[in-house]
């Protein structure tokens, strides 16, 4: 008899994990996310002049480990640069942020999806820092995360072994069709001025991978955050087969 009950109890509990991975979505089907937006103004202060933090991010309810690599994305977004301490978490940034900030200081945060496909969620971080002078500083990153492998991706972890300066060679050639689209590929002052340099910002985007580059990279202000496409068919042999759209 207590035999037959550890043989229900053991089938009740594989049972149980059956029901519950097939609530879970699978890789073909898109995580969801829940969204936390906010802005908060400086304590006690009044008027258009009020120092702000807008942060408006997401949570992964089904991949909770992904919650903490946004997290700290966007707080490495925050940094003047890498002597700067990194925050503890966002709150505090906001804290911070306004205790030390004047009239007209405003920082902005966010991350949102850009793109799911083949197990891959592609995160686009933006940012937004004003504090004085012409115009404020934006920025911008990518979380290539692998639901498979519950990681986030590096760009040598997309890369087969040996294969990175292949890859620059093929982003160098997208530069080049990027100026030819902005007739600027005749314009032999701009490219003097503002030379072909690498990103650390690769994303495995569905049609391409997308190189998206800050603002006074490649190009002035103007510009934005131009992007530079590679389609896969020219990364054979480069990126990795199982990263492919299709193959994965």
């Amino acid at each position: 008899m207590r035999l037959l009950k550890f043989a229900a109890l053991g089938s009740l509990v594989v049972l149980l994990s059956a029901c519950q991975s097939l609530f879970k979505p699978g890789l073909d089907d898109p995580l969801p996310t829940e969204r936390l937006a906010s802005e908060h103004l400086k304590p006690g202060c009044q008027g258009e002049q009020c120092p702000l933090v807008n942060i408006d991010t997401l949570k992964f309810p089904d991949e909770p480990q992904l919650d903490p690599i946004v997290e700290r994305a966007l707080l490495e977004m925050t940094r003047e640069n890498n002597e700067t301490p990194l925050p503890a978490s966002l709150a505090a940034y906001e804290r911070q942020f306004l205790d030390s900030a004047e009239p007209g200081w405003s920082s902005y945060l966010q991350a949102k999806v850009r793109e799911q496909h083949d197990g891959l969620v592609i995160i686009e971080l933006s940012s937004y820092l004003f504090t004085g002078g012409a115009h404020g500083m934006p920025g911008r990153g990518f979380i290539n995360y692998d639901r498979r492998q519950h990681k986030e991706l590096s760009l040598q972890d997309m890369l087969v072994p040996g294969q990175e300066e292949a890859f620059w060679k093929q982003a160098e050639l997208a530069h080049k069709a990027w100026l030819l689209a902005n007739k600027l590929d005749q314009d032999a002052d701009f490219q003097k001025t503002w030379p072909f340099q690498r990103t650390p910002h690769v994303a495995l985007t569905f049609g391409a991978v997308t190189l998206k580059y800050d603002a006074y990279s490649i190009a002035p202000y103007s510009f934005a955050h131009p992007e530079l496409k590679i389609p896969y068919p020219r990364l054979n042999g480069i990126v990795k087969p199982n990263l492919f759209p299709g193959r994965g």
